[in-house]
């Protein structure tokens, strides 16, 4: 076919801004119908007169925003931009992502995200990798200091997170960057075991990571808020570190509000304890802005942790820590008496990311597709019951009585389709049962099947 599209090299954008523009009006407009075969990179070149490399530049960041999808052996197509609306059970030989298994079953799991396909960038980023002397030392435990600069600037303007290079340790993701400063913060003489805070229902691993440390773990409530601050006075006194999850609790969605967070960094000054600020997903709000990270407000108080797992994929194994410094001096003799160094050639290839502007290209992509499915998850459940992180991350939960949402899953799973009940998450008696449904890395189709069996057994058991 031929693209109704043209390049002007007057024009102020580049080559490939101009074609990928053109195709995005092209579909936005209809012309170009979903399902619809584009041409071949070299075929559009030479209509163009362009380099192929021009096209397939516009092709990539196409791809990577969700308008184009690529099939091997067949070319690029026009991409399905909403959920089909049949229940079809969809094939399992067609299936890519991540959380379904080989024996057909779908999972709204709720921590792998949706991950671009193999871009111009990526590939480019281990080419970088190759060119770089094979090192010869250790590096240095905190990380690469090109890398932890090139951090800091993300931070600076994803987040608002204003930091220096010095305050960054180059992790490989947000437990392990947990793990590390629960050791740094540890008594040195050994006496009583210290205590991690931690919010009920919230995520289990991190408070494994706190008993394997040697650490108790008290258990503080969260409402549809986040954590209830004001329950952090009963605390014991042995409490020397907060895990809180304030820019979309995990899993019941509260964004914690400002008063609470300065409440947070009271109790920490109070206490001469520290915030342990894991930021999971904050990229990911389609409804507001992000509020200010706690870090921002209490950095003296504040262990801030970051990953790339929730944008680039948990595969990288790469994220961040950001510390006051002697924190972060802790931290390095930690990692160097481990034997704990960060890999040379991954952080090269975070690095070229960076640079490339990949981070920034992925996050915009995923944000589209999961506002979509967020959209659509909200109005197959919202009628059933109050739903909760709408409107951010990639999961949503659906308040339910706990009877009710055992049998809802357990009828979902005799369909092939797993979801986690608030259950899993919930280490002592909490008020919030539910459901806890994620759509990160689940095709369209999958998604809306796995909705249309929660609905049938949310009709069935209501």
């Amino acid at each position: 076919m031929s693209l109704i599209i043209s390049v002007d090299r007057t024009d102020p954008r580049t080559l490939p801004v101009q074609i990928a523009d053109g195709i995005r009006q092209a579909i936005d407009s209809a012309h170009l119908a979903p399902n619809t075969r584009l041409p071949s990179s070299r075929a559009l070149s030479v209509e163009l007169e362009v380099a192929r490399g021009v096209v397939e530049s516009a092709y990539d960041q196409l791809t990577a925003e969700g308008w184009l999808q690529p099939r091997a052996g067949s070319g690029t197509f026009v991409r399905r931009l909403t959920g089909a609306t049949t229940p079809t059970r969809p094939s399992t030989t067609s299936r890519t992502s991540g959380t379904t298994d080989t024996h057909g079953r779908i999972r709204l799991a709720t921590g792998t995200p949706w991950v671009p396909p193999i871009s111009t960038a990526w590939k480019r980023a281990w080419r970088d990798v190759g060119t770089v002397p094979q090192p010869q030392e250790y590096p240095d435990p905190r990380g690469d200091r090109r890398l932890r600069v090139a951090i800091a600037d993300l931070l600076g303007r994803a987040r608002g997170l204003h930091t220096s290079a010095e305050s960054v340790v180059v992790t490989t993701g947000s437990m392990h960057g947990m793990s590390l400063a629960l050791a740094a913060l540890s008594p040195e003489d050994g006496t009583s075991p210290p205590v991690l805070a931690h919010e009920n229902p919230g995520y289990r691993v991190a408070t494994t990571a706190a008993r394997r440390w040697g650490w108790s773990v008290f258990d503080v409530p969260v409402d549809h808020d986040g954590i209830v601050t004001d329950d952090l006075d009963i605390t014991p006194q042995t409490t020397r570190a907060v895990y809180s999850t304030p820019s979309h609790q995990y899993p019941t969605g509260g964004l914690l509000p400002v008063g609470r967070r300065r409440a947070l960094a009271a109790f920490a000054r109070s206490r001469n304890a520290m915030i342990i600020e894991d930021d999971y997903d904050s990229e990911f709000r389609y409804d507001v802005a992000p509020l200010p990270t706690i870090a921002e407000l209490a950095p003296d108080r504040t262990v801030y942790l970051g990953t790339v797992a929730k944008t680039l994929g948990g595969g990288i194994r790469l994220g961040w820590l950001v510390a006051p410094p002697d924190v972060v001096e802790h931290v390095a003799h930690v990692r160097a008496d481990l034997g704990d160094y960060p890999s040379a050639p991954v952080q090269q290839a975070m690095l070229s990311l960076l640079r490339d502007g990949e981070w920034d290209r992925t996050v915009r992509a995923a944000r589209r597709v999961y506002r979509q499915r967020d959209r659509l998850v909200a109005a197959a459940l919202a009628p059933f019951g109050e739903l909760r992180g709408v409107g951010a991350g990639m999961h949503t939960t659906l308040l339910l009585d706990a009877a009710t949402a055992t049998a809802v899953a357990e009828r979902a799973a005799a369909a092939g389709v797993d979801v986690d009940t608030l259950a899993r998450s919930t280490r002592s008696p909490s008020p919030m049962t539910g459901l806890i449904v994620g759509y990160g890395s689940v095709s369209d189709d999958e998604l809306t099947y796995g909705l249309d069996m929660l609905v049938d057994a949310l009709t069935s058991v209501s």
